[in-house]
């Protein structure tokens, strides 16, 4: 005999359980009027803001990643052609900017972008946006060229220009279709240095660095004002292509090429090329424009490398790199002996025992002749005026060290000197003495740094670091598998080891500050040394 009176209560319960379903249900409108309104945001403050409505509307964590990757409709209604921009900066200077958009811009298809920083930033005026030189160097029709303005007030190399680059950017891909791993800076001169800048402070937007007939040790001086400690260590996160002129009378290549053989000796994925006979300037650009071309399109950016290195000494900037920020400096025990990166060693080099006075006939009159040296045994006096290296003038020294530094050991070297008012021819062999250099420290330091190094295999993550007490990994979908507990190997020691659950309102964070389609996160684990 069936009980009616339990008939009913279980009745009663199955309506109150299809009524709680019927209410906890997300609702597809409201999701899809949330994200609308995130993407539409105007900017990463105001993206913040609405991240908050999307939490609330209920949608579950897979659905918020396949939305954030598929991304937002981009209206066809846009600018083409030559645009200007502008905005201001945290410290309310503003800042103009010119981009050119290809003429035939189609907002289905993605377009990688160009930063080319300019030269001569010691204007004390901001340059006129219409006059940029946006036609030096020609770029292609399959890309958006953005052209941001530098000046005495705001320097390259300083915290002002970080922040209008990264608000240049995130416009451009809220109104664009952008390729957020084709996104590559590129400077000539003062420009080339703000690259090299760049490489060392703020890696995490770009795809590749191209500085041209730059020099990164102008950022060792303290005149000229650059953000805190430059670390040649950072550069090997992302590969380069560099051009010097080899009669440059600012930066010679034979001056830049140890320093650019530095980053390689780093582990840097570098390309140099030398235009022998330029100077300061890029009428070498047809010759090397194709194989600018060719480096770019061959070097996208990967947006969550399983290996990272990153140097900083503060942690309120110049912290992050893609997945990894640090949050804490100091020693801890047990920490990692990293070499230090800022160290050039020239190893061994040649001495031929020619000393010259650069203030003197131009550098060409030797002030001293090393006894016994190979310059000796050539005939060389104190006093000698140099005019012709293997029969080619020698009008400064430039040209003279240009000569020399073609000289190969055992091979015959010819010299036209002055002596007492007469001409006379010297030769012999190039035999110099090898010399071993100690090594030198490319920039200051005046504050104490931490580093880390990190390796990625699958949900496991070894660390290595060096004066970091604590910082925090951020943990995307497309590496880590939730599902399975994470692994952290700090220093040959687990400091985590258990499941890590996702969020969308980490997603969603930030998701808001990095407007990157190929770079969510969709959890922070955080690693405090010190435990």
């Amino acid at each position: 005999m069936v009980n009616k009176a339990w008939l009913a209560c279980v009745a009663a319960a199955v309506v109150a359980a299809l009524q709680l379903g019927a209410r906890a249900a997300p609702d597809a409108a409201a999701i899809d009027r949330a994200f609308q309104d995130f993407l539409g945001a105007a900017d990463p403050v105001a993206a913040a803001k609405r991240a908050d409505a999307v939490v609330k509307s209920g949608v579950s964590f897979d659905d918020a990643v396949a939305r954030l990757r598929r991304g937002r409709d981009y209206s066809p209604s846009v600018g083409r052609g030559t645009q200007y921009g502008h905005h201001r900066t945290f410290d309310g200077i503003e800042h103009n900017y010119t981009f050119v958009v290809p003429t035939n811009y189609d907002p289905t298809r993605q377009y990688r972008i160009r930063v080319q920083l300019h030269g001569g930033v010691g204007r004390e005026e901001p340059p006129d946006a219409n006059r940029l030189g946006i036609g030096r160097l020609p770029g292609t029709t399959e890309e958006i060229s953005v052209f941001p303005t530098a000046w005495s007030s705001s320097l390259w190399w300083q915290w002002a220009q970080v922040d209008n680059l990264a608000k240049i950017l995130d416009k451009l891909k809220r109104t664009y279709n952008v390729d957020e791993n084709r996104v590559y800076a590129t400077g000539i001169s003062d420009g080339g240095t703000g690259v090299y800048f760049l490489a060392f402070r703020d890696i995490t937007p770009w795809s590749a660095f191209l500085p041209l007939i730059g020099n990164m040790t102008v950022l060792a001086s303290a005149d000229v004002g650059a953000d805190g400690e430059m670390f040649p260590g950072n550069a090997v996160n992302k590969p380069f292509f560099v051009v010097n002129a080899g009669r440059d009378r600012l930066y010679p290549a034979h001056i830049m090429q140890p320093y650019v053989e530095h980053l390689m000796k780093l582990g840097g994925d570098v390309v140099f090329h030398v235009q022998p006979e330029s100077d300061h300037n890029t009428n070498w650009w047809p010759e090397e424009r194709a194989a600018f071309e060719a480096f770019v399109e061959d070097h996208p950016r990967d947006p969550l490398p399983d290996k990272l290195s990153w140097e900083t000494e503060r942690t309120d900037r110049y912290n992050r790199a893609h997945w990894l920020v640090i949050d804490r400096l100091g020693d801890v025990a047990g920490e990692s002996n990293l070499p230090d990166s800022n160290l050039l060693g020239r190893g061994v080099e040649y001495d031929f025992g020619l000393r010259i006075n650069s203030n003197v006939d131009r550098g060409r009159r030797a002030a001293d002749v090393v006894p016994g040296s190979n310059a000796d045994r050539v005939g060389l006096h104190a006093g000698d005026l140099i005019v012709e290296v293997d029969g080619r003038p020698v009008p400064t020294a430039r040209d003279m060290l240009d000569r020399m530094q073609q000289w190969k050991v055992g091979e015959r070297l010819q010299l036209t000197i002055e002596r007492a008012g007469q001409r006379r021819s010297l030769d012999g062999l190039f035999q110099p003495a090898e010399v071993e250099t100690p090594a030198e420290r490319i920039f200051p330091r005046g504050k104490p740094s931490g580093r880390v190094d990190l390796a990625r295999h699958g949900n496991v993550v070894e660390a290595s670091t060096h004066g970091v007490r604590a910082f925090t990994l951020l943990l995307s979908p497309s590496t880590f598998d939730f599902r399975q507990p994470v692994r952290v190997v700090a220093n040959g020691r687990t400091v985590f080891e258990g499941r890590v659950q996702p969020g969308v309102a980490t997603l969603l964070k930030w998701a808001a500050h990095d407007n990157d389609r190929t770079m969510l996160f969709g959890a922070e684990l955080s690693v405090d040394l010190t435990k």
